[in-house]
Parts: C-alpha cells; sequence; structure tokens
C-alpha cells in the first residue's frame, strides 16, 4: 500500500516537471514569436518617418486628448457633420486607449515628433499580437510547426501587411476576430460574451464578430446536425451590453445607422479609395500568396480523402465570406489573407500529421529538420512580402506635410476658430497639429452630407471654384475665419484672388491660407 502511494506520488511529481517544462516552452516560444513578429512589423513600419495612411493622424491626436482628458474628452471639432460635439462617438474608443499609451506631447509643442513614432510603435506592437493571435489558434488546433506557419503571414499580402502597418484599428479587429474563432473551435462560448463587449468598445466592426459565429454555428449544424446557440447567442449579448453600457450611448446607435447607411446604400459621394473594389490584376499582384493559399488548401482536401473536420470548414466558410467582402471593397484585405492562410493551415494539417508519423519513426531527425526546411521554403516569398510591404509604406506622404501651415494657424487664430478647409480628408493632419480650431468637414464627407445635404453640396461647390468671390459665403454660411487649402484646388485658387475678402496670409509648399476679411 505504502510502495503504491510512493509510486502515485511520483508518478504525480514527474507529470507535473513535464507539464511545467511544456508550459515553458510554450512561454519562450510565445515570447521569442512576438520578437520575430515585431522585428518584421518594424521593417515595414520604419521604411518611413511617416505614418502609413492618412486617418492615423486623427487616431493618434484622439489617443493624446484622452491621455490629457479623459475617456470621453470633448469634441467640437466638426460641428456641422453627424460627429458634432452632442452627438459624437468615439467608435474606436479602446484603440484610442491604447493608442494613449504612446501618446505623450501636443504635435503644436514639438512638430509631431513624439507622437508620429509612438503612432509607430503602437503600429508595430497591436499587429505583432494579432499574429501571435494567430499562432496560438494554429497551436490550439495541433496544427504542426505553428509557429513557422505564423511567421509566413509576413509573406501572404504586402496589401495586408501595408494595412496592419497603419495606425488604425484593424489590427486590434483581427486579434479580437482570431481570440473569438480560437475560443470557439475551443467549445469555450462563454468568453464570447466579454469579448463581444470589448469588440464594440474597440471598433464598429463589431459585427463580424457575428458573422465568425454564425459561420461556426452552421459548420456544426452541417457536421453534426446540432444547433450551437451558444456560439452566437453569448457574443450577441456581449456586443448588446456593449452598446447600452457605453459612454456614448445613445450617440453611438445614432451613429452606426448614420454610418452604415452611405456604404451600403447609393450614396454618390465619394468615400475613399477604400471602399472601392480592387481590378483583379492588382489583387493577385499584392495577394498572390493568399490566393495560392486558398488553392493549397482545396488541394490539401482533395487529397485527404476524408470527411471535412469543423475548424477547416470554417476557416473555408470565413475565407469565401472574407473574399467576397475584398471583391466588393479593399478594405477587406486586412481579413481575406490571413484567413485563407489559417484555411491552408487547418485543411493541410491532417496531412502533416500523417507524414509526420510515418517518417518520425523512421528518420526521427526529421521532426528537427522539417521546421528548418519550411522556413527555407518561405525565405523568398518572405523577403518579396517584406520588401513589397516596405515599398507601399515609404511612398506615404510626409508627415510634417501640412505642420508648418497648421501650427501657424495655432499659433496667429484664436482657440476655437472655424478653419474652412477646401478638402475633407484634410482635417486628420490639421486636427493633430492644431486641436484648438474646428473645421468644416473631415474623416468621411458623408458625415457632412447626412447631417445637411444642401449645405454640404454648398462646401463643395465653394472648393470647386463654382462660386465666385466666395469670401462672404465662407463667413457669413460657414462662419469661418481662415481658409486652408492644398495647392491642388486651381479653381478655388483663382477664386480666392480675385476676391477682396480673401487675403492671402500664409503660403508653403504644400498649402496656403486665407484670412477672411469684413466688407
Amino acid at each position: 500500500m505504502q510502495l503504491t502511494t510512493t509510486m502515485n506520488t511520483q508518478m504525480q511529481s514527474v507529470k507535473a516537471q513535464i507539464q511545467a517544462r511544456w508550459e515553458a516552452k510554450v512561454w519562450v516560444t510565445a515570447v521569442l514569436l512576438l520578437l520575430v513578429f515585431i522585428t518584421g512589423f518594424a521593417i515595414v513600419q520604419y521604411a518611413t518617418p511617416s505614418l502609413a495612411g492618412n486617418d492615423g493622424y486623427y487616431h493618434m491626436k484622439m489617443g493624446y486628448l484622452i491621455r490629457t482628458q479623459g475617456l470621453k474628452p470633448d469634441f467640437p471639432y466638426l460641428p456641422y457633420t453627424i460627429l458634432n460635439e452632442g452627438a459624437f462617438y468615439d467608435h474606436h474608443l479602446l484603440y484610442h486607449v491604447f493608442l494613449a499609451l504612446f501618446a505623450t506631447t501636443d504635435p503644436a509643442l514639438d512638430g509631431g515628433l513624439a507622437l508620429t513614432q509612438g503612432a509607430k510603435l503602437a503600429s508595430i506592437v497591436m499587429p505583432s499580437l494579432a499574429f501571435l493571435a494567430i499562432w496560438w489558434l494554429l497551436r490550439g488546433q495541433k496544427v504542426p510547426y505553428a509557429a513557422v506557419w505564423a511567421i509566413g503571414l509576413f509573406a501572404v499580402s504586402e496589401a495586408f501587411l501595408y494595412r496592419m502597418s497603419m495606425p488604425r484599428a484593424q489590427s486590434m479587429s483581427l486579434l479580437l476576430l482570431v481570440l473569438g474563432l480560437h475560443w470557439l473551435l475551443q467549445g469555450k462560448y462563454k468568453l464570447l460574451l466579454p469579448l463581444g463587449f470589448v469588440f464594440v468598445w474597440a471598433y464598429n466592426a463589431f459585427p463580424l464578430l457575428l458573422v465568425v459565429a454564425g459561420t461556426y454555428a452552421i459548420a456544426t449544424f452541417m457536421l453534426e446536425r446540432r444547433i450551437a446557440w451558444q456560439a452566437v447567442v453569448y457574443p450577441a449579448v456581449g456586443i448588446a451590453l456593449g452598446l447600452i453600457i457605453n459612454p456614448y450611448f445613445p450617440q453611438n446607435i445614432d451613429f452606426i445607422v448614420g454610418h452604415l447607411l452611405p456604404k451600403v446604400g447609393e450614396s454618390s459621394t465619394p468615400v475613399g479609395n477604400e471602399w472601392s473594389p480592387y481590378r483583379t490584376w492588382t489583387l493577385v499582384e499584392n495577394s498572390g500568396v493568399a490566393l495560392m493559399a486558398v488553392l493549397g488548401g482545396i488541394l490539401a482536401l482533395g487529397w485527404r480523402e476524408k470527411r471535412m473536420d469543423k475548424s477547416t470548414l470554417v476557416a473555408l466558410g470565413l475565407t469565401v465570406l472574407f473574399g467576397y467582402m475584398l471583391f466588393e471593397s479593399r478594405r477587406f484585405i486586412e481579413y481575406f489573407p490571413p484567413f485563407a492562410f489559417i484555411f491552408f493551415a487547418f485543411s493541410a494539417a491532417p496531412i502533416l500529421r500523417e507524414w509526420l508519423a510515418a517518417w518520425g519513426e523512421k528518420r526521427p531527425y526529421l521532426h528537427q529538420l522539417a521546421p528548418i526546411a519550411l522556413l527555407l521554403l518561405l525565405a523568398y516569398p518572405l523577403y518579396v512580402g517584406l520588401t513589397d510591404a516596405r515599398e507601399l509604406v515609404a511612398d506615404s506622404s510626409p508627415a510634417d506635410r501640412y505642420a508648418d501651415a497648421t501650427i501657424w494657424l495655432h499659433d496667429n487664430a484664436p482657440a476655437g476658430t472655424m478653419v474652412f478647409q477646401t478638402d475633407w480628408d484634410d482635417f486628420t493632419r490639421l486636427f493633430f497639429y492644431n486641436s484648438n480650431a474646428v473645421y468644416t468637414a473631415g474623416l468621411d464627407p458623408t458625415f457632412m452630407e447626412l447631417e445637411d445635404k444642401a449645405f454640404y453640396e454648398r462646401w463643395v461647390d465653394i472648393t470647386r471654384g463654382r462660386v465666385d468671390q466666395p469670401g462672404a459665403a465662407i463667413r457669413d454660411e460657414f462662419g469661418a475665419a481662415y481658409v486652408f487649402s492644398d495647392l491642388n484646388h486651381d479653381n478655388f485658387m483663382e477664386d480666392a484672388e480675385d476676391d477682396p475678402l480673401l487675403q492671402e496670409v500664409y503660403r508653403d509648399e504644400y498649402a496656403v491660407i486665407y484670412q477672411v476679411g469684413n466688407p
């Protein structure tokens, strides 16, 4: 009896030691992978001293305002839009809280250097965490060499890497979706409730969590003939709670409806390049490896000659859905490539396990050589992916493009001054450098159109030079004391030259500023 007890104690001790070593190995792998991902995204990010894209300047300044003013800072900056002070809803709230960790100095004081560098660091950390979550997902499904697969994400699409490198919430969105898929496949449905809550506060792409959950529920019914209602109900409840228990309720509900309508309806207002689809060949060029991953996954299914498992069916369904969304709008490039790669990994995993089991008995060293061989196979695609992504990021507009002009406004215009700008997408940089002024339009032209269509059309007519001597309208209708314009609005600038109410007070190689006078 005593001998049996001693043996059981020893076995439990050995088991505990093995488990501790295994957990230590997992943590070491996670840390090393995170460093690899950080290095990869740093290679892409520091191709330029600027930020990738345009919206990141707005997001980083919001992070600074949250750091200096609290969770719900005042937002008087777009009074003629649905984001006016009484209706403002920060639909990237938790992402802005994350950016606040890296936001230290007002750009008006240092020319934007500190916030730009902080945004770049944040845009390295967040996508690295998303890639780490994909490794965790692959590991959870026992995909052989999950770490190598995860590193391969740097090869799937340079456009995807470019989007991940923007100081925008899509990398956080990918992180949350991958966590959701992982917990669904693990059967941890209750965790989807807090995840849904967090997603609402993080980014307004939260309906995608229901898309993932719905795809899982359909796959479960197809393969197991049971209704996995918990998979849909828990995230739905979390989303509902996130909408209601929200510092911006009920403005958030009004904004979500107002923001989605022009995207799903037939608004003729141009809303930015990212909402237009890629040309087919462009997609082949910038995401060829992702498309090959889909083909590889389908071929692997045929090779297996067995019934598809649930994880693979879910990944296939999500790949098809995100692929369709990508063909409708290029902004979904942040979802299709990684899920296509996940589908390929899930589909190929059983084949790899069979090969490793068969070869491992005869040639055990293959277990050590296989990941090295896979990395060598990936070496060229990784080089191409990172190099092409660097080229995209390097093509970004200079971070200080409007710095001098906007800081001039900051120093010379009283706080609260209305600035009439001739292009809505200049707002992000104007706001970044000068949050003392307020502006006519920004972030999305439909925000102004939805607030007052006639007023929006009046603004368009003025900015395109259709109104002779526009100074009176700018002063009396828009209440603006200054006009900011890039140097591409030739028709407007010709009108301004002939208008005695518009006096040029500043000009550089990027912009011109007019002061609006009295008659």
